[in-house]
């Protein structure tokens, strides 16, 4: 079945940065654009950025676009999320999935990231 794992969130302040880590197993993840998302304490879960099954083309969300790089490494199964100068507004539960579209009805536990002073 497909498991999605994610890890690397933490408590960081304003302006730190984080690597989230995502490993995913069950199905044929090279073949498949990648997401991440988040969940923020009261608000709907958003997505953050995606790319493409070859690791070419990515998009991100307004809000982190030039601070958030996303990568993907095809033979660990692994889609990652570099995440620099961090704001208090990142505050999330962030969690990856194939986009919206296309997207597992089951979703991983995500991983907690905390930016505060």
């Amino acid at each position: 079945q497909v498991q999605l794992v994610e890890s690397g969130g933490g408590l960081v302040q304003p302006g730190g940065s984080l690597r989230l880590s995502c490993a995913a197993s069950g199905f044929t993840f090279r073949a498949y654009a990648m997401s991440w998302y988040r969940r923020a304490p009261v608000k709907e879960r958003e997505l953050v950025a995606d790319i493409t099954s070859t690791g070419d083309n990515t998009n991100y969300a307004d809000s982190v676009k030039g601070r958030f790089t996303i990568s993907r490494d095809n033979a660990k199964n692994t889609v990652y999320l570099q995440m620099n100068n961090l704001k208090l507004e990142d505050t999330a539960v962030y969690f990856c999935n194939r986009p919206p579209n296309r997207a597992f009805g089951s979703w991983g536990q995500g991983t907690q990231v905390t930016v505060s002073s």
